[in-house]
């Protein structure tokens, strides 16, 4: 089915409504915390930004989800899930208020990193929540069509709060004030899904009682065991495996790719102006928006037409070439066209990678693999990040990593092919 057809169909239940509404204002209110956060970190006029710097900021950004994204589990199937999703957008809200005081009385960055990351703390809590509660809204035949629509829905939706939080940036001034008021503009925004959330029934989202269930501390104690057991059997099921393992790679490039960008535009595309840089960079995130939703258009003609294990290869191959071919002239309006085809390679390879670890993987061994997908998702990003501020001069300008980029995307595709093409052996 087509996106269109399957919002369609499961916009027909009342209670999926209220839960896509409130991941759609969350996501609306994440992505100007994001926009907040990026241009306080990277483009204030205060700060000097450098490729330490970015990664520093990313890391704040994404190791909440990879740190936590293994036990969140532990404690969204004991609490109730629509409390969850009332209590997380009020802590966050305030969280939100309180960091934007920080910014506001211009304290040491450390105060406002530490904030931030609370904020996001929290922030997984509910997105997990969101993710759990999807199967007690949706029946079991439209389940498919729900997980389709969601996720893509949501980070549109993020990608718009970005767009409203740089017109808000435009309104009220790029200095600490302004940022202040994009967090509590953000915090605000996300308290109305705390309202959403409670027009649903308190038992409605699960989860189900089970007083089989291990204690909590058990269950925490478990967690590292049952990962290393997940990963174990994700490495007999190959073709999974690769997709996921391509999948990381690209987030490793494209997590590289990043923070070049940032660099390039904050001093040497625009000399050291952040309004100028923070424009550039817009740009690109909004081309990279375009590219991940047409991904969701041509990825499964695609892989219709050539199969996940052919399409998989092909994608990361063209985002290695045209990455170069793009990049390296070193000229502005290279970056958001490179941004464009990155975005549909990468979205591409994730949803190849979604495909084969539900398709492949065993029920029972499902949530673990996708803990170590989340974390290996976010992880790699950051990874890349600290490997950017190993290797990036002050202005950005690095043939180095432009290579590492291009050849890194390449290399992958053609490993992918090749462990995907071995013969299993055949045991009598």
């Amino acid at each position: 089915m087509s996106f269109v057809a399957d919002l369609r169909v499961v916009l027909q239940g009342r209670d999926f409504r209220r839960l896509f509404s409130t991941r759609l204002v969350s996501q609306f209110s994440d992505g100007i915390f994001q926009f907040g956060v990026l241009g306080f970190a990277f483009f204030s006029p205060e700060n000097q930004t450098t490729a330490l710097g970015v990664a520093t900021g990313l890391a704040v950004l994404l190791l909440p989800y990879s740190i936590l994204g293994p036990f969140v589990g532990v404690f969204i199937d004991r609490w109730s899930r629509r409390q969850i999703l009332m209590v997380a957008p009020i802590v966050r809200g305030g969280l939100l208020f309180v960091t934007a005081g920080v910014v506001a009385a211009d304290v040491p960055d450390p105060f406002f990193y530490a904030a931030a990351l609370g904020v996001l703390g929290v922030n997984r809590f509910f997105l997990a929540a969101l993710g759990a509660s999807l199967p007690h809204v949706v029946p079991q035949d439209r389940l498919m069509a729900a997980n389709a629509v969601t996720p893509t829905s949501g980070t549109v939706l993020t990608f718009v709060g970005v767009g409203f939080g740089f017109l808000l940036r435009e309104l009220v001034g790029s200095g600490d004030l302004g940022v202040a008021l994009l967090l509590a503009i953000s915090g605000l925004m996300f308290g109305l899904s705390a309202l959403i959330a409670r027009t649903m029934e308190r038992s409605l989202l699960g989860p189900t009682y089970d007083p089989n269930r291990p204690q909590t501390r058990e269950a925490l104690r478990n967690v590292v065991a049952g990962l290393a057991d997940g990963a174990r059997h994700l490495v007999h099921h190959r073709v999974a495996a690769a997709t996921m393992g391509a999948m990381a790679a690209h987030r490793f490039f494209y997590g590289m790719a990043t923070a070049l960008g940032i660099i390039l535009y904050r001093y040497y595309f625009t000399d050291g102006d952040p309004d100028a840089a923070l424009e550039g960079i817009g740009l690109v995130v909004a081309a990279s928006g375009v590219g991940y939703f047409l991904a969701v258009i041509i990825t499964p003609y695609a892989t219709e037409r050539f199969t996940i294990v052919r399409w998989v290869p092909i994608a990361m191959t063209v985002a290695g070439l045209l990455s170069a071919v793009l990049v390296l002239p070193f000229q502005p309006w290279g970056l958001p066209i490179a941004g464009f085809v990155l975005g549909i390679a990468g979205q591409s390879v994730k949803i190849c990678a979604d495909t084969t670890v539900q398709r492949d993987v065993q029920d029972a061994y499902l949530g673990r693999a996708f803990s170590l997908y989340d974390m290996l998702f976010n992880g790699m990003y950051v990874l890349a990040a600290a490997l950017s501020a190993a290797i990036l001069p002050p202005n950005g300008k690095s043939y180095l990593a432009v290579a590492i980029i291009a050849a890194g995307y390449v290399a992958s595709g053609l490993a992918y092919r090749a462990i995907t093409q071995q013969r299993v052996p055949v045991t009598s």
